[in-house]
């Protein structure tokens, strides 16, 4: 059985997978972008089930810090991508709706 990977690695992947992210908004490849936030979910769920600060050096710390900067930068970029898209689409469905009438 293999072992699990370590926080470090599961972060570096985390990572990895954020700047694929990016590069799907840039593309406005919504289909990928879906399919890679799946995968981004199923590590962090990965990650919160084993979130042991205590046992990771100074060096790994950092490392891990850097790791969250990076994927918090990514996902900043990504935003900045997809909320205009978000945006027309919430106003394309909201004058979609029938109008109500008022009592």
């Amino acid at each position: 059985m293999p072992a699990m990977p370590s926080q470090i690695e599961l972060f570096e992947e985390m990572s990895a997978l954020s700047a694929r992210m990016v590069e799907a908004a840039q593309a406005h490849d919504w289909d990928k972008l879906i399919h890679l936030e799946k995968s981004v979910a199923a590590l962090r769920q990965t990650l919160q089930a084993d979130d042991d600060n205590a046992s990771l050096t100074t060096a790994e710390a950092e490392i891990k810090h850097a790791l969250i900067q990076r994927i918090l930068d990514d996902d900043a970029e990504i935003r900045r991508h997809t909320e205009p898209w978000m945006e027309r689409l919430r106003r394309f469905l909201g004058g979609a709706r029938p109008q109500q009438a008022s009592p």
